[in-house]
């Protein structure tokens, strides 16, 4: 496995695996790996001939009062973890590598990122597309995997891979979930023991939405309220927003129409985690 520091050096990767005529999967992470991102790594190991997966933590996706500084990092680990999965690359550039002096350009897709994680996190999803546009034409990939605990961002990179005409087939890849339901993710560590049981309540909420969607209440309105109270009754977390929406565009659900997409963000004191469900209505 070969770790790529410079993007000259990783395009010269690209452009030689390309020579031979073989395929290149990608799985963008901002490291501090857990078995979530091992299944995007091994699912983007089906679909191409080489795996390249970067780790870079992204500073223009965090807001001024979040937790860039405090990001879980641990390269030594997670440089084990690629070469135990196989993957034949891992492009790890610095900050200045990644956003030269004077950086001004900023890729923006409108409305889909103003709503949800938008409202409480309105500068985020113009880091994500930002950075995901200048990997896209730094490694060149055929395929790119992404998960569906991040909802909101996997349809926001569909639709600026479709409006830009980047050749990149986009994967989303299930979440994966511990043993008790909390879905994984690298910010779970900053939980206590009191708030990591409590946070079991944001699956079992969702949990709450498929049996009463199932079960013919289709009235978004009752079944987030329902949640709403579920999560304040077994829990202190403070809830950021719960949405229902068109899981394709993040409109207006359309029951009986289209899937959709049961959102949830939720603080337990500083630290946010998200969550989501789909209702599947075909």
């Amino acid at each position: 496995m070969k770790v790529i520091k410079t993007i000259e050096e990783m395009r010269r990767w690209s452009r030689s695996t390309r020579a031979r005529g073989e395929t290149i999967g990608f799985v963008p992470t901002m490291g501090y790996l857990h078995e979530g991102h091992l299944r995007l790594i091994r699912e983007a190991k089906k679909h191409a001939d080489r795996l390249v997966v970067s780790i870079y933590v992204n500073p223009t996706q965090f807001g001024p009062n979040e937790d860039f500084e405090r990001y879980p990092r641990d390269f030594a680990r997670d440089e084990s973890l690629c070469k135990q999965e196989g993957v034949d690359a891992v492009f790890y550039p610095s900050n200045e590598e990644m956003y030269r002096p004077f950086h001004k350009t900023y890729v923006i897709t409108e409305d889909l990122s103003e709503i949800m994680c938008g409202v409480s996190r309105p500068t985020h999803f113009r880091g994500v597309t930002t950075i995901v546009a200048k990997l896209f034409n730094i490694v060149q990939p055929d395929f790119a995997v992404f998960g569906q605990k991040d909802a909101q961002q996997a349809v926001i990179i569909k639709r600026m891979v479709e409006d830009l005409n980047f050749p990149v087939k986009i994967i989303v890849a299930p979440i994966v979930r511990e043993s008790d339901g909390l879905a994984m993710s690298s910010r779970n560590k900053y939980l206590n023991s009191r708030q990591r049981k409590e946070a079991t309540v944001l699956y079992r909420s969702l949990q709450l939405a498929e049996k009463e969607y199932s079960g013919g209440n289709h009235d978004p309105e009752s079944i987030k309220q329902k949640m709403r109270r579920l999560i304040e009754r077994e829990s202190g977390g403070k809830i950021d927003y719960i949405e229902m929406v068109d899981a394709e565009t993040l409109g207006a659900p359309r029951p009986g129409e289209g899937d959709i997409l049961v959102a949830l963000a939720v603080y337990f004191n500083s630290t946010r985690l998200i969550d989501n469900t789909i209702l599947k209505i075909r």
